[in-house]
């Protein structure tokens, strides 16, 4: 699959990549390099995201509902205003991440690398 000319695959390199509004759903990037990725207002719903780098990527407004995040790296990851209803958080690294107005419910946290003392303001700390 090939996305805005990036190459949706498991264990891609799209480290800085603009997939703003991408329809990425049900794609399978396990182990990808997404740091600094731009997927504002993208659609992820049910992506596999095991073992992906998302750290510093901008989710804003992203549907991750049903995504497998299982053991990703989201450090410094925006998502504000991201749908993760029903999204496998399982051993996810999600320090310094902002999900200000996020949907949370029926989410998969256990495991999770949270640290609250170093996120902001109306983040997971709220929904534990």
């Amino acid at each position: 699959m090939e996305v805005n000319g990036y190459k949706i695959e498991p264990g891609a390199n799209l480290q800085g990549a603009d997939l703003t509004g991408a329809n990425l759903a049900g794609a399978n990037l396990a182990g990808a390099n997404l740091t600094d990725a731009n997927l504002f207002d993208a659609n992820l719903r049910g992506a596999n995201l095991t073992d992906a780098n998302l750290s510093g990527a901008n989710l804003s407004g992203a549907n991750l509902s049903g995504a497998n995040l299982t053991d990703a790296d989201l450090f410094d990851a925006n998502l504000s205003g991201a749908d993760l209803r029903g999204a496998n958080l399982r051993g996810a690294y999600l320090v310094a991440v902002d999900v200000s107005a996020a949907f949370l419910s029926a989410g998969d946290l256990r495991g999770a690398n949270l640290i609250g003392e170093t996120m902001p303001k109306g983040t997971f700390d709220d929904y534990l």
